[in-house]
């Protein structure tokens, strides 16, 4: 309790400290005895949370999420997706190289245009690469202790026994799009007194320690100013009223927002959580495999359902091991924490292509790559130093 503010100066917390005398010339201004701060509690204690049935282990902030009960019906095996007769593999052209080439340079300040005009297409080697891609989405729940200001909310804690975590209904996701939803758990609610402001619905000033003035900043708690001109500004008290509590000495609690009590509810967090992993064909060509994480491809196949079967009949034997592989890590993986809501899995043909050209006779390499003709190249042969003016 506020006992101790400024030597038990004001019994009726909240009220104002009365003004200080204006200091006698040539005496020093009063000035208030210093005050310790009183701050409260950091977290709130474990007594003010009830035990409710089938959320014995609810904490507050959470302790990690909650594995979804064993499914009612039994769970569909999946199938395999629709067989894919051709695998197309397309190439671009000498033009469509050069102009991608030609929209790369111009895009950089310091290189001259001169080999895209006055070069020579000597090669194209074609290096398309495959990518992979499994998308697990998941939902997840989990529970924590927490409360806001009461303003009237029902309170119905033990009225009846509360749902189960999984048992409570959520809004329908979007598949594949990250999403949250927080909601109260029915029957948990219960008013408790403010454990920050130990339900007085206000706290002591920071600022000025409670005491609801402080030093003034013009005379320097002297009371005057050039000798024995009284200060105007704090009218010869040496102390001004304290701007942060309005000279009250305390201020609203932000916990309980002045309310005194909390409404104290467990807490459900519903996480929708689109989980992907990548898999992409080494290829040859020189080309790093980070560049292609930043580029499209052609999709050659799709499929989506509850659970996928991992593609079969690819023509590249890496993509149907990497498949293989994916599906049984997430399905084992997210299947303990949360719950499969559908998967996705697809391949796309990233298009590479090597192109050499000769500029005053030397050779050079650029790469053309991805379905934005995006160009990579280490050694452009005409640079120039740029300075900005």
């Amino acid at each position: 309790h506020f006992s101790n503010f400024s030597g038990g100066q004001y019994k009726n917390y909240g009220i104002a400290n009365p003004g200080y005398m204006p200091a006698a010339a040539g005496t020093a201004a009063m000035l208030a005895p210093p005050v310790g701060e009183h701050p409260g509690p950091s977290a709130p204690p474990a007594g003010m949370f009830d035990n409710m049935p089938g959320y014995e282990g609810t904490v507050v902030g959470g302790g990690g999420f909650l594995p979804p009960p064993m499914p009612a019906q039994p769970v569909p095996q999946p199938s395999p997706g629709p067989e894919q007769p051709h695998w197309s593999i397309p190439s671009i052209s000498e033009d469509t190289a050069r102009d991608a080439f030609s929209l790369y340079v111009s895009s950089k300040c310091c290189y001259s245009s001169a080999p895209v005009k006055d070069g020579v297409i000597i090669n194209m080697e074609s290096f398309n690469t495959y990518r992979y891609r499994l998308e697990t989405f998941t939902e997840s729940r989990s529970t924590e202790w927490s409360h806001e200001p009461y303003n009237g909310q029902p309170v119905d804690a033990y009225v009846q026994h509360p749902p189960g975590p999984w048992d409570l209904p959520a809004r329908a996701p979007t598949f594949f799009v990250d999403g949250e939803q927080k909601m109260k758990v029915p029957y948990t609610s219960s008013m408790k007194p403010c454990h920050d402001c130990v339900g007085m619905g206000r706290k002591p000033c920071k600022d000025c320690a409670g005491s609801g003035n402080k030093v003034c900043w013009v005379c320097n708690g002297s009371g005057f100013r050039h000798g024995h001109d009284r200060c105007h500004h704090c009218s010869g008290r040496g102390r001004e009223n304290c701007s942060q509590c309005h000279g009250q000495g305390s201020k609203q609690c932000t916990t309980c927002q002045g309310k005194q009590q909390l409404l104290v509810f467990i807490c459900l967090t519903v996480k929708w959580t689109n989980n992907s992993d990548n898999y992409v064909v080494e290829q040859s060509s020189g080309l790093q495999v980070s560049n292609l994480s930043q580029v499209s491809g052609k999709e050659l196949f799709r499929d989506s359902q509850y659970l996928v079967y991992p593609v079969m009949g690819f023509p590249d034997p890496t993509i149907v091991q990497a498949a293989q592989r994916l599906v049984g890590d997430h399905q084992g993986k997210f299947s303990r924490t949360s719950r499969i809501l559908q998967q996705r899995q697809t391949i796309e043909l990233i298009p590479v292509t090597k192109v050499t050209y000769t500029w005053k006779g030397k050779t050079y390499i650029y790469f053309v790559y991805g379905n934005e003709y995006k160009v990579h190249t280490d050694d452009y042969p005409a640079t120039c130093c740029c300075s900005v003016m």
